[in-house]
């Protein structure tokens, strides 16, 4: 197995690790618990398509690992670099989302965005650096 695809494969997996100990660490802010009882997140009202998405999300980094390490190589490389790039793109918009809220719990919400865009953007970097190898 090629080293590049591990670490990306790793880079995935702690991709999904960072998005759900978020998801964790908003239970414990006070209100959150709730809202999602009053059936809001985020300012959104929970729907199933929402619900759906929130379902997508959550499996794309764990379908990225198992297809980084199926996939022939320049497919991978350039599914890691697509999806890689979206999801990282996200991340900044979230941390903009943040921004705008002025949150009482910026800091927490900031750092765990900013791991999330590492992972995506080593991702990206682990990709597109494979290429020089072949």
């Amino acid at each position: 197995m090629e080293d590049w695809k591990n670490k990306i494969v790793a880079l995935w997996l702690i991709a999904e690790l960072v998005a759900i100990v978020g998801n964790l660490i908003e239970l414990y802010e006070p209100g959150f618990v709730e809202g999602l009882i009053a059936g809001e997140y985020a300012g959104m009202q929970i729907t199933p398509e929402l619900m759906v998405l929130n379902a997508i999300l959550f499996l794309i980094a764990p379908l990225m690992a198992f297809l980084s390490l199926t996939l022939k190589d320049w497919i991978n490389r350039w599914a890691n670099i697509i999806v890689g790039i979206v999801l990282t793109g996200f991340g900044f918009l979230t941390i903009g989302e943040y921004l705008a809220q002025n949150s009482a719990y910026l800091a927490s919400e900031i750092l765990i965005e900013i791991a999330w865009i590492v992972a995506t953007a080593l991702i990206v970097w682990y990709a597109w650096k494979s290429k020089q190898k072949t």
